[in-house]
């Protein structure tokens, strides 16, 4: 079970009673495995419990309504009622913040091809008779850019985690396409042409079971995507992409829609306008005359924006809405709550795992061949300390910012779910992480993959 850190006493300042109050919420929730439509108090009794005034309990409610943990049903016999999380608030999240980073279209292919042909092979096993006729249907898609296909064979992949990191990828480069598609070609075919044939093509080896044919046929349809974007005017492998963030499952949920859209509208414009980090965006006289909006939906759109640290309202002379460097650590504890609903098991965890460990050494290994790199795994390799954070370091080194995000949920979540320790193989973890280290400067990337994966496959020992 995923259960949050303990927050003990709702003792600390005024401004951060709500999160921890909405925290032991969460914990409560998941403690009790998560009774949906079970009533967990009326306000006032809420209010009582956690000694907190109902300012400071209606924010914290407004966190796990965002995040779809409870909401508060008024009325008689109302309260705060524990609710069935979808995928959808922890796809946001992370797409707000891999867009705001600022991800290349080589980073986003990269994660992509080592996930989606993975989800196809799984597919082959796991497809049933039922998913068969949706599965056809959504190959041919009556829109150009429309990731459903990609979003549905990473859910026939039957892994909960690789069924959402598939979703985030096939929706960042749909937006993407989106964003593009009326530039110019430079001479490659738009990726929506064949896209039918390509994903009839995997639809067949999935159903045949050919398992390699439909890994095979996923890289070359992924492939002809990238190309396509990587022959715009733009030179996205090495610049930051910017999009317009949708929401991935537009029309739900229409209570919780308008401040959403607001923040949606308040983060483009902040990345669209190019404004940096500490700066003042606007004040909150200005941004209500800017979005000719009332004070309680602003105010609730700043909420969201500050949850994920996109920026934060600060008070006083001078003060306005400041731009944030961006964290995804509410992005993480958002699919860690929607993953402990799912019941995310460590076969699960694992096989993802093994593909985004082997896509970091892939391109540490690549990177290493620059001096900068090769200086900071040198050093890395010299740490006595290095075990302790090897798999995050290696990720950074590597330098592609959706297998950093993914690498740091996989084992954020493999720590609390209790399966290991971060850094697998306790008693001889610093051996192997200097002899992948060695190897990834050796630049013998096979010799690298080898050791990582017989690393990552002392996990499987504690489980029997």
């Amino acid at each position: 079970m995923i259960i949050a850190e303990d927050v003990g006493q709702v003792s600390a300042a005024p401004e951060t009673l709500a999160p921890q109050v909405a925290r032991k919420l969460e914990n409560e929730i998941m403690r009790r495995g998560w009774p949906v439509g079970q009533l967990l108090g009326s306000e006032t009794e809420l209010r009582e419990r956690f000694g907190v005034s109902r300012s400071v309990l209606r924010e914290a409610v407004r966190l796990l309504e965002h995040q779809l943990v409870a909401r508060m049903r008024h009325g008689p016999g109302g309260g705060l009622v524990v609710c069935a999380p979808d995928s959808s608030p922890a796809i946001r999240a992370l797409v707000i913040y891999l867009e705001y980073v600022g991800t290349s279209v080589g980073d986003l292919h990269h994660a992509r091809l080592l996930l989606e042909p993975l989800a196809a092979r799984l597919a082959t096993e796991s497809v049933t008779e039922e998913e068969i006729a949706r599965l056809r249907a959504t190959a041919d898609p009556a829109e150009p850019v429309d990731a459903d296909f990609h979003v549905l064979v990473g859910q026939l992949s039957g892994n909960t985690v690789l069924r959402l990191f598939t979703e985030v990828g096939a929706r960042l480069s749909g937006q993407y396409v989106l964003t593009y598609k009326d530039v110019p070609s430079t001479g490659a075919a738009a990726p929506w042409v064949h896209a039918p044939a390509r994903h009839l093509g995997v639809v067949d080896a999935i159903l045949a079971g050919d398992d390699a044919s439909a890994q095979l046929r996923m890289i070359a349809h992924l492939t002809e995507i990238e190309d396509w974007l990587l022959t715009q005017s733009r030179s996205w492998s090495t610049e930051r992409m910017l999009t317009r963030p949708v929401d991935p499952q537009p029309g739900r949920d229409p209570a919780r829609k308008g401040a959403e859209v607001l923040a949606g509208r308040i983060h483009d414009d902040i990345v669209g306008e190019g404004h940096r980090v500490g700066e003042v965006f606007g004040s909150e006289s200005v941004l209500l005359a800017r979005y000719q909006v009332g004070r309680a939906m602003l105010r609730e759109a700043v909420r969201i924006l500050e949850h994920h640290s996109v920026a934060q309202m600060r008070r006083g002379h001078g003060g306005g809405l400041v731009v944030l460097a961006p964290d995804p650590t509410a992005s993480i504890h958002t699919i860690g709550l929607y993953l402990n609903y799912q019941g995310v098991r460590p076969e699960h965890l694992l096989v993802v795992r093994e593909a985004l460990e082997r896509g970091c050494v892939q391109a540490a290994t690549a990177a290493a061949r620059g001096p900068v790199a090769a200086g900071r795994l040198r050093d890395l390799l010299a740490r006595e300390d290095a075990d302790e954070e090897f798999h995050a370091r290696l990720a950074e080194i590597a330098g592609n910012t959706v297998l950093t995000l993914f690498l740091r949920i996989v084992t954020r979540l493999w720590v609390s779910q209790g399966f290991g320790e971060e850094s697998p193989g306790a008693a001889d973890g610093g051996d192997a992480h200097r002899a992948i280290l060695e190897a990834v400067l050796a630049g013998d990337e096979g010799l690298a993959q080898h050791r990582m994966r017989r690393h990552l496959r002392t996990f499987t020992t504690r489980w029997h």
